[in-house]
């Protein structure tokens, strides 16, 4: 088991703190950063768009993270709502980050005149990549933790960062362990979104005639779903609704949101469109401009630049 309880300041620089937690949502950016591009390449595509994109998306993922923490744990904020909008930034809620996020993808594929459906396949696994790596930030800050274990994974939380039902009896020094240790639920997130970056990543490496362009995203969010809705059962002191963990019901309706989206996409798209395939249009290569659209890239490497953002 695992008795070291980490601390949350990576390095100080004056009056200024360097926190692990924003370490390893910069660390998980960097890897989508990588996993995307490679996906970009593969099927042809502008990476020009992916920086400038990856920005307006984690800016919009951010928001909504936030925004979801915030009315999850409003209680650590009734006080001080300040501490809502001043840093650290030490809690995000991955469903709304999800949901303000995917609302900015498909704004900017419709502005940048992108295929929406070949961008999606690209950003499936890089958003696992991102979820592996991030997660990690939950471990030092002690939180994001289940009920007592003796798993030989167990991992020990100081006093100072119990949750109920889990206090410490009063008088206890904050720091101490008491010798006991819970389950790392952010480890089991961190897993899953690294081997779900491995399945999305095989199922795109070759075509996948009963797949279509597009699906790789809503396999996604089933698979995050599904993890999650099943480690919702060991959190306590989670936002609920009517006694329901309100992340499950987030769960049931990504789920059948991403279902919905897989039933679409196989009555409309055609089989050449497969898994796996680069895309043939002219509009979603790029080779030239479509007519009725003159001076829009769209698509693959090429002298022009995105559309900047105004």
């Amino acid at each position: 088991m695992i008795d070291w309880t980490p601390t949350a300041i990576a390095l100080q620089i004056g009056p200024i703190p360097l926190y692990w937690y924003g370490i390893a949502y910069a660390a998980g950016l960097f890897a989508a950063y990588l996993v995307v591009t490679r996906m970009a390449e593969r099927y042809r595509l502008n990476t020009d768009y992916i920086g400038n994109g990856m920005i307006v998306i984690g800016v919009a993922a951010l928001i909504g993270g936030r925004a979801y923490h915030v009315i999850d744990q409003f209680q650590l904020y009734k006080d001080d709502l300040l501490k809502i909008v001043l840093p650290p930034y030490t809690g995000l809620g991955v469903y709304g980050g999800i949901v303000t996020g995917l609302v900015a993808f498909v704004y900017l594929t419709r502005r940048w005149h992108q295929d929406l459906w070949t961008w999606a396949d690209v950003l499936a696994p890089g958003i696992f990549a991102m979820q592996a790596l991030g997660r990690w930030g939950n471990f030092f800050n002690q939180e994001l933790y289940g009920p007592p274990t003796t798993l030989p994974w167990g991992i020990a939380i100081d006093c100072a960062h119990r949750v109920a039902p889990y206090l410490c009896p009063p008088g206890t020094d904050p720091t101490a362990t008491l010798g006991q240790h819970f389950q790392p639920l952010f480890l089991y997130e961190s897993l899953s979104g690294a081997l779900a970056v491995a399945f999305l990543l095989w199922l795109a490496s070759k075509p996948r005639p009963r797949l279509r362009r597009g699906d790789l995203l809503p396999i996604g969010l089933i698979w995050y779903a599904i993890v999650r809705f099943l480690l919702e059962n060991l959190r306590t002191g989670n936002w609920r609704l009517d006694g329901i963990p309100t992340a499950q019901v987030f769960s049931l309706g990504f789920i059948a949101f991403a279902v919905a989206l897989l039933v679409y996409r196989h009555r409309t798209a055609p089989p050449s469109e497969m898994v796996g395939l680069p895309p043939t249009s002219q509009a979603a290569t790029g080779d030239e401009p479509p007519e009725h659209e003159p001076g829009v890239d769209a698509g693959v490497p090429g002298p022009a630049d995105p559309e900047p953002l105004t």
